[in-house]
């Protein structure tokens, strides 16, 4: 704790001479200032949107954010599972540089052998490799993006699911939100989304409040409070993760919905030995999905109201891809490969969208490959605030894209070093322009695919192109290298079990 102090008090020093090198901001440049709504939605799918392609979920306030911004159609979480991505975008760094690259709460591999046969994730005792240790907490010394932002002068609140560590020193009002509204330990809402939510950072409402709504209304709530002075808002839905449950009224209308429009095609396909839905037709995960965007439809009307809409960005994106395969397989990631626990585009291609308003031309889209760590410099940048280099290092500012300029992301870099519960093995990423490397752990398997001829990840064609696979692996390595990445290791049980 004493180093973080530190910490913020070095980065408020850094902001005050910054200030203090240029002309003091007088009230009213203070009060114009951009406000953030920041969004993020749980498991949800690059195409679970009706501006992204969905021809079944209703969600016209999140393609209202399409539709008044930016569409950055190749953006991507930083991890095929959440608290990774979390990390990401609260400290501008790539999973593996923290060290954190697996959900909060899965196996660490000196636990693998005493897991108790039957477990629902006894079968890692069998596998080849032990997966890598992880860290389990967003530590303390990172000076988060609501650090970054408090020490600039914003407001700063948090609403939803957080999932970066178990203790209450690790939630969101100790690392930088002034307010925190459901954030703690747990990365699902528990039995259900409905009240009481037995959760330690959100008072319990009437019986059958709906977990959506309430978070919409603390967060307007803060709006309204705010209004006259810069603020972040960062709503963080448990929505659409399991439980798969939501309104009755819902539900009954995505019944009827599926039976007047039917199936166009099958529902279900293969990824390997494990069936996946490849079509929206999921009654319930239809209402889960309205129901979110029917709560930001609430914030939305609160910043009208507060006659800040058209002085906030408003950001939205997923933590990973959307849960296709196992648990229920509610959602399909269509024209994508695999899902939620996949390092295949299904698992890590992500709605991302931006609205910067007076900046972002309506409706724009960008196919540059950008990932969640860009938000930090992004968002910095936006506020007019100092770039912290030495924080972000693994994130670069989108501005130039937002004011429609051209820009040369680089590559993107991806390290699970993990069996996923959707059933895919330790790997590591890399996406450099139309290509993307994928290396294997269990048998030192390299797969490439060319991006813009195969969308779907069907043609490895690492053997025609091996002077091509072998320049991106060794990009690879050598940024594994440079992060410090850990490693899977070899599983002295498998043989015996």
């Amino acid at each position: 704790m004493k180093m973080k102090t530190w910490k913020r008090n070095a980065g408020l020093g850094i902001a005050l001479t910054a200030a203090a090198l240029g002309p003091l901001l007088s009230a009213s440049e203070e009060a114009e200032r951009p406000n953030f709504l920041f969004i993020l939605a749980d498991d949800m799918g690059r195409t679970d949107a009706g501006a992204l392609g969905s021809d079944f979920y209703e969600t016209p306030n999140i393609d209202r954010i399409a539709a008044e911004g930016m569409n950055f159609t190749a953006g991507y979480a930083a991890s095929p599972v959440c608290s990774p991505t979390r990390a990401s975008i609260m400290s501008g760094k790539n999973p593996a540089r923290l060290n954190l690259t697996d959900w909060l709460g899965a196996a660490q591999p000196q636990d693998i052998p005493d897991i108790p046969d039957g477990k629902w994730y006894s079968f890692i005792k069998r596998l080849p490799l032990l997966p890598a240790r992880y860290t389990e907490q967003l530590p303390l010394e990172e000076v988060t993006l609501a650090e970054a932002l408090r020490e600039g002068g914003y407001k700063t609140f948090f609403a939803g699911k957080w999932h970066l560590g178990e203790k209450p020193k690790y939630w969101p009002e100790h690392q930088g939100f002034d307010i925190n509204k459901g954030g703690w330990m747990k990365g699902n809402p528990g039995r259900d989304y409905f009240s009481p939510y037995e959760n330690p950072r959100l008072e319990d409402g009437p019986d059958g409040e709906h977990l959506p709504d309430r978070l919409a209304e603390e967060t307007a709530a803060f709006i309204r409070a705010s209004k006259d002075e810069p603020f972040l808002t960062y709503l963080s839905f448990y929505s659409p993760h399991t439980p798969l449950n939501t309104r009755a009224d819902l539900e009954q209308k995505y019944i009827e919905k599926r039976k007047r429009v039917g199936l166009d095609g099958p529902e279900f396909g293969r990824e390997g030995d494990r069936e996946e839905r490849i079509l929206h037709r999921h009654p319930v995960y239809a209402g889960m999905m309205e129901s979110m965007d029917l709560a930001i439809g609430k914030v939305f009307d609160a910043l009208k109201e507060s006659g800040v809409y058209d002085n906030t960005v408003i950001i939205f994106t997923s933590d990973n891809g959307g849960l296709s395969i196992a648990s229920g397989m509610p959602t399909a990631n269509t024209p994508y490969r695999a899902g939620k626990g996949w390092i295949y585009e299904g698992g890590i291609r992500a709605p991302f969208l931006m609205k910067w308003p007076g900046v972002t031309a309506p409706g724009s889209v960008s196919g540059e490959p950008v990932i969640c760590a860009d938000f930090y410099p992004t968002m910095l940048e936006i506020a007019g605030l100092p770039l912290r280099p030495e924080q972000h290092k693994d994130g670069k500012s989108l501005a130039p894209l937002l004011r429609g300029k051209e820009m040369d992301r680089g590559p993107l870099y991806w390290h699970y070093p993990h069996y996923s519960p959707q059933g895919d093995t330790p790997a590591s990423a890399i996406r450099d322009g139309k290509w993307k490397l994928i290396k294997r752990y269990e048998n030192d398997r390299v797969e490439l695919y060319n991006l813009a001829m195969d969308g779907l990840e069907r043609s490895n064609v690492a053997r025609h192109h091996p002077e091509v696979a072998a320049k991106l692996r060794r990009h690879l390595e050598d940024w594994l290298a440079s992060v410090d990445a850990r490693y899977p290791s070899p599983n002295p049980n498998a043989a015996t079990q």
